[in-house]
């Protein structure tokens, strides 16, 4: 298990608000957070980050000179700073404005103002993509798993790599699209795959129900990777014969609980 805690870690806070700063760190300080710099948008996050890169980056959604989403692009397109656990702080509750922060990668969407449990969770997954722990199986090595990732988000697919790795697994095969896996699957052995449900060519769903009708590997096990919440939505993809089901952000607590039951064979 992991010997970092939440006070060892050093975290940047991207806010415009003098007063909503000082709410978070007075939320931050609860946790004995005390590593704590603050922005006000984009450039001087930038700045702040070239000198000191911290090990997680809380955000507001709008700046006087950009977005958020605008400073987690310019984050990931530089490898120096592309694993930096992003979260976003947002009163936002529409799903179309939500949903490019999913696919992006974050590792938590707080709403604004949030709860000492919704910064707890964060706080923690953080902890999780810092730290390597490995999952421990009776009837696999962890190492020689095979995973099929299948996202049409370049840092989805990465942000979801990373914390299979940091669970021990190497054998991460990614993948772009269902129709991308489909030709994969045709070729290659795996042991689970992971998949995002919308996806523009073959989503999650017809790619499920494919494996388990179409292809050699019709018994594999099937992560879904979904910010759906529409209950009809989600039982039309169990119905496909998808083993469980996972929210995005992809929390890695959650995911190690899955995965053993997956992979171990437990109901």
């Amino acid at each position: 298990m992991s010997n970092l805690s939440p006070s060892d870690l050093s975290i940047l806070v991207v806010e415009p608000s003098r007063t909503q700063q000082k709410f978070i760190a007075k939320e931050l300080a609860k946790e004995e957070i005390t590593q704590v710099d603050f922005a006000d948008g984009v450039q001087a996050a930038l700045q702040q980050i070239g000198n000191s890169v911290p090990d997680l980056i809380t955000s507001a959604m709008y700046y006087e000179d950009g977005t958020a989403l605008e400073l987690v692009q310019q984050l990931k397109s530089n490898a120096a700073f592309a694993d930096i656990p992003f979260m976003l702080v947002s009163s936002e509750h529409k799903k179309e404005q939500l949903e490019v922060f999913r696919q992006s990668g974050v590792v938590a969407i707080l709403p604004k103002p949030f709860t000492p449990e919704h910064l707890g969770t964060a706080l923690n997954t953080t902890i999780d993509l810092l730290s390597a722990d490995e999952l421990e199986l009776s009837y696999f090595d962890i190492k020689s798993v095979r995973v099929l990732v299948v996202d049409d988000s370049r840092m989805a697919r990465n942000f979801i790599s990373r914390v299979l790795s940091n669970l021990g697994i190497e054998k991460i095969t990614q993948v772009t699209d269902g129709s991308e896996a489909i030709e994969i699957l045709g070729h290659e052995m795996f042991d689970l795959v992971v998949t995002d449900y919308n996806m523009p060519e073959v989503n999650g769903e017809e790619l499920t129900r494919f494996i388990r009708t179409q292809s050699g590997q019709s018994h594999i096990p099937i992560l879904m990777v979904s910010s759906e919440a529409n209950d009809t939505h989600l039982a039309n993809i169990e119905k496909a014969g998808v083993n469980a089901l996972c929210d995005k952000p992809f929390e890695s607590d959650n995911v190690r609980k899955i995965l053993y039951n997956l992979l171990e064979g437990d109901e």
